[in-house]
């Protein structure tokens, strides 16, 4: 892979560790406050700037889909129903738009931009697909999964398909370093895949490799979305770094608040059963930090929670802990870091959406 992109994606995990470990003894009345506007300026919907880039964005991804087979399109179809968000798509868009003005004032998303937005969808669902195999998953926003309905080997097909259209379209851009910075997504997928396989015996250890893994599976694909677009758009590596960083800390953001609501939303806001991540055997961010204070979990967090009666104490113990408002405040702190890097772009109505974006993040309940 183009050495940019690896360069970009370390992470100093030692200092984050010892960051982990002083959030958990700071005091709560020094926690930040989800509600807080981030930013005092005019508030810009991010969707509804976005809307203009997006429109028609599923009949253009059907449309990279096309297949004679009757079965394996509906299976392609069954995902992008144009119901979702195109929470990834809209970042990529904004971040576009920009740059794009950063560098010389053109409010224009290029072609090649907004392809980019397309392909990042189109990964990311394909991860889905193949995820619910792994996991055995039976619902996903709120319908029952592919491989459920079709079966697992039909989904794994399904999900290649949906990834080898992705290449193509990627492959159609023509530009090497956008090949690269793009295929290390599907790289960081698959790694960061055998990463919640694993588990680590030593506490410090383990935080660092549940940061990592969630850059990998999340963060990973936002980051290096914002950076594909950020080359397209502008020659100065200073703007790609900037991009890059605002993804991922807005995608470490937005799966550590995902991990938070595994335990504090019901399942219809969900639209997948909460607890999901402790009947895995998975041990997120709110479990690690009541582990400090329950050092007993640390038993039931390397048998992966397995033992009967495990998924009910470590729920208990999560909630009776602070760990939900912990791993809410580190969330905020990469939003906080996301905004910072975001607002070394020159003014403009899409950096000031990015900006409002980061508080979303924080405060959805879904």
């Amino acid at each position: 892979m183009c050495h940019i992109t690896q360069r970009s994606s370390t992470f100093l995990f030692p200092k984050i560790c010892s960051i982990f470990w002083r959030f958990h003894h700071t005091s709560t009345s020094h926690w930040c406050s989800c509600s807080k506007t981030i930013s005092d300026e005019k508030y810009q919907d991010p969707f509804q700037l976005g809307r203009k880039d997006l429109k028609n964005l599923y009949e253009d991804i059907k449309k990279e889909l096309l297949v004679s087979a009757a079965e394996l399109k509906e299976m392609c179809d069954y995902y992008f129903d144009g119901k979702g968000k195109a929470f990834r798509p809209m970042i990529v868009v904004l971040m576009a738009r920009a740059c794009n003005i950063h560098h010389n004032n053109s409010k224009e998303v290029q072609a090649s931009q907004r392809s980019v937005a397309i392909i990042a969808e189109m990964i990311h669902t394909a991860s889905l697909v193949h995820d619910d195999v792994i996991d055995d998953a039976n619902s996903r926003r709120g319908k029952r999964t592919l491989n459920q309905i079709w079966g697992e080997r039909k989904a794994v097909l399904a999900g290649d398909f949906i990834l080898s259209a992705a290449s193509v379209a990627l492959a159609r851009i023509g530009n090497t370093t956008i090949i690269s910075v793009l295929t290390q997504v599907i790289e960081d997928l698959v790694r960061g895949e055998f990463l919640q396989l694993g588990s680590k015996e030593n506490e410090n250890e383990r935080f660092a490799h549940y940061l990592e893994k969630t850059f990998k599976k999340t963060a990973s694909l936002i980051a290096n979305s914002c950076k594909a677009v950020s080359i397209l758009g502008c020659p100065d590596p200073k703007v790609h770094e900037i991009a890059y960083q605002y993804g991922k800390n807005v995608g470490i953001a937005f799966q550590l608040i995902d991990d938070v609501l595994d335990f504090t939303s019901c399942a219809d806001h969900l639209g997948k059963p909460t607890a999901a991540d402790l009947k895995l055997g998975l041990a997120t961010g709110p479990v690690l930090f009541a582990c400090r204070q329950f050092p007993e979990m640390n038993a039931m967090i390397m048998r992966r929670f397995s033992k009967p009666g495990d998924v009910e104490r470590a729920w208990k113990y999560v909630l009776q802990s602070d760990g939900v408002q912990q791993t809410t405040y580190l969330a905020q702190r990469y939003c906080h870091a996301a905004t910072r890097e975001i607002r070394k772009l020159r003014p403009s109505p899409e950096r000031e959406a990015l900006v409002h974006l980061t508080e979303m993040v924080l405060t959805r309940d879904k």
